[in-house]
């Protein structure tokens, strides 16, 4: 039971990991309050789902999705930085429009992918024919385990480059960025339209891994992510780009983990997974918080 716990955790903590670093980039790089992931993240997995269903291999159909997801980021960086609407307004308009936009490229509701090719059975393929003795009942894990690990050097790598730093100076110091000659107009669509690519690879790659996809599988999102990363800078903190991907990695890891707990001890049901995502958020926001109030409290009694 335990090792099944943690194997699931584990596969479901990588996967969503991926869209938990896209909602590190605007939230610790850029310093952007974009609720677009709620309705990127399903966008991901409609245009995936839609395109395998119609015949499209997976692997291209993931990669559309990819493309799609950066086009929702560019359309909230237009609104912010073009028409001067507000990042959480910019926000809410593009997730609000891509409930409706999912809906059409759907044409329904929900859409089951349980007899359909995914890249899932495309790999389990290849390595049966390449490795017959290879157990292929990890998959899944051995999948996300190298995705994500792709995509964490990837934005790694990314960050360290020029581009990479003016995203970070946007996000840290625009004004004196922008002294610099930098354009933290262009930087701030080019962050969020990798950050939306990445969430929607993450709801193309869910859709797959589970099965369907469903126009309200992105409710919620945001917060997910958020935990996401919270907790991952409460283990790791903020020492470098490295060590903060991989603490939001492991940060899902564990959120996932701490959800299969809940249910499987029926301490929550699962409708209560939403409230208890809240909770979790606001206990890792306020512990910290905690801490310096207790550090302030000790600190001047041991001195007297």
């Amino acid at each position: 039971m335990w090792l099944n716990l943690i194997l699931k955790s584990v596969e479901q903590g990588l996967v969503f990991a991926i869209m938990a670093l896209g909602v590190y980039i605007t939230l610790k790089i850029l310093n952007f309050a974009d609720l677009t992931v709620d309705g990127s993240f399903p966008l991901g997995a409609a245009v995936a789902a839609s395109l395998i269903v119609s015949g499209h291999s997976p692997f291209m159909a993931t990669a559309v999705a990819v493309l799609a997801g950066a086009l929702a980021g560019l359309i909230t960086g237009a609104l912010n930085t073009g028409a001067k609407i507000s990042e959480l307004l910019s926000g809410i308009l593009t997730m609000t429009s891509l409930y409706s936009i999912n809906l059409r490229i759907m044409g329904r509701p929900n859409i089951p992918l349980l007899n359909e090719p995914t890249i899932f059975t495309g790999l389990e393929e290849f390595i049966k024919g390449r490795f017959p003795g290879f157990p292929v009942d990890y998959i899944y894990l051995i999948t996300f385990l190298l995705l994500t690990g792709a995509v964490e050097l990837m934005l790694v790598l990314f960050l360290k480059t020029q581009l990479g730093l003016s995203l970070r100076a946007t996000g840290d110091n625009p004004q004196m960025i922008r002294s610099q000659g930098v354009n933290t107009n262009l930087t701030k669509i080019i962050g969020l339209c990798i950050s939306n690519a990445l969430i929607s690879l993450s709801g193309a790659v869910v859709a797959q891994y589970q099965g369907f996809s469903d126009v309200g599988m992105g409710v919620g999102t945001i917060i997910a992510g958020i935990a996401s990363v919270i907790i991952g800078d409460a283990l790791f903190g903020e020492r470098s780009v490295l060590t903060s991907t991989l603490g939001v990695i492991l940060g899902s890891i564990l959120y996932r983990f701490a959800i299969s707990l809940v249910l499987s001890f029926r301490l929550a049901q699962a409708s209560d997974l939403k409230l208890f995502t809240a909770i979790v958020v606001v206990i890792a926001l306020t512990v910290p918080r905690f801490k310096n109030l207790m550090r302030g409290a000790i600190i001047p009694s041991e001195r007297g």
